[in-house]
């Protein structure tokens, strides 16, 4: 079983029963929503738009979206918008024109879909907004992810805490990598992490030899493997070339593995890295010792509770949700479902992946 279909398996029917979330230890039971109609056939077609493949999760998704709504008896239209926003914009407003009742959203830019999603709206359609927040419109009627903030508070006490266990006592130096502009989670992981890391930069815990401590400077352009690598390779060869980078905060695990690389190729002794998503080579890495830690968002959870969304639509009724005040898109409050992340390190992985079907042969001893 590889890893597209490694959690297939636990794929419920549309409509299984909702997951238990998360809202930082708050529980809201209440059924929430702009949209509680009368439902529509079981047949109907679902849309699923996804942004461009820069990540294991995203591939993972589609297969599972597909699965999923198939089991359910479903019709459904799962595309990616590899070509960027231009290609998204035209493949949600075609599943408007193809009557899809329901368009699911991972947006490549959530505030470049404002005009197709209110076309989405207009007829008829229910717009949930997928791991990715649409921002200033007031066409989404409900947003569906982990809790972002909790990742990047996760990501930031793991390099602290491995800081500490493989370095020493500190002061240590530091650099931040940040997410990509145009993903609205990049910032909300970045200030979660921050929320930890800023008192420590205060106080010259921690140290960022080159300056860049905003979310600007720090920011990685599409995700890209190669553009956080070339920032890497500068930085090691002129604020590092003789002195040691001692940690790395990386927002995701494509992210860490580039950081690792550029450390590899200076001849560097390997930073504290932190990552997210739990994909198998960075699971592998942490396991070597190399990667410090990842954290485990189940893409297989993510989507179930999606597809459990369409289920009480189609008959009627609003999806639960457990936060109806966090999530401001500019323009008004959606109300979301959160699931909670779970940080992974060397010390809990074979707990941490005793349900996953492919990642407990790893972890194994």
């Amino acid at each position: 079983m590889d890893r597209l279909t490694r959690t297939l398996l636990a794929l419920t029917a549309a409509g299984a029963l909702a997951l238990t979330g998360c809202d930082g230890g708050r529980k809201a039971s209440a059924r929430q929503g702009d949209t509680q109609g009368a439902g529509f056939e079981k047949g109907a077609l679902i849309g699923v738009a996804l942004p461009q493949k820069t990540s294991e999760n995203w591939v993972l998704a589609e297969k599972l979206f597909g699965d999923g709504l198939r089991q359910g008896g479903y019709r459904f239209d799962v595309q990616f918008a590899n070509g960027g926003v231009p290609e998204q914009q035209n493949q949600v407003q075609a599943m408007v024109i193809k009557g899809a009742r329901v368009i699911i959203v991972g947006a490549v830019d959530g505030s470049q879909l404002g005009a197709q999603i209110k076309e989405a709206k207009a007829a008829g359609a229910t717009v949930i907004a997928y791991d990715r927040l649409l921002l200033n419109t007031r066409a989404v009627d409900f947003y569906l992810a982990y809790d972002n903030f909790k990742v990047g508070e996760l990501q930031g006490m793991a390099l602290l805490e491995g800081l500490k266990k493989r370095k020493g006592r500190g002061p240590w130096n530091v650099e931040l990598v940040a997410g990509s502009p145009d993903d609205s989670n990049s910032r909300v992981f970045f200030d979660g992490a921050m929320s930890v890391l800023k008192a420590r930069i205060d106080d010259g815990t921690l140290v960022v030899k080159s300056g860049q401590t905003s979310f600007s400077q720090a920011s990685t352009q599409g995700w890209k493997g190669e553009n956080a690598q070339k920032r890497m390779d500068t930085l090691l060869a002129g604020t590092y070339s003789k002195t040691e980078l001692a940690g790395i905060l990386a927002p995701n695990d494509t992210l860490a593995r580039a950081v690792l690389t550029s450390a590899k190729a200076a001849g560097k002794e390997l930073p504290v890295v932190t990552g997210q998503d739990s994909e198998l080579e960075s699971v592998k890495s942490i396991l070597r010792g190399e990667q410090y830690s990842t954290i485990n968002k189940d893409t297989a959870d993510l989507v179930r509770q999606a597809i459990a969304m369409v289920g009480d639509l189609q008959q009627g009724k609003a999806p639960e949700v457990n936060n109806t005040r966090d999530y401001d898109n500019g323009v008004k409050i959606v109300p979301a479902y959160l699931l909670a992340p779970r940080i992974v390190t060397m010390d809990n992985a074979v707990e941490s992946y005793a349900n996953d079907p492919v990642l407990k042969k790893v972890v194994r001893p």
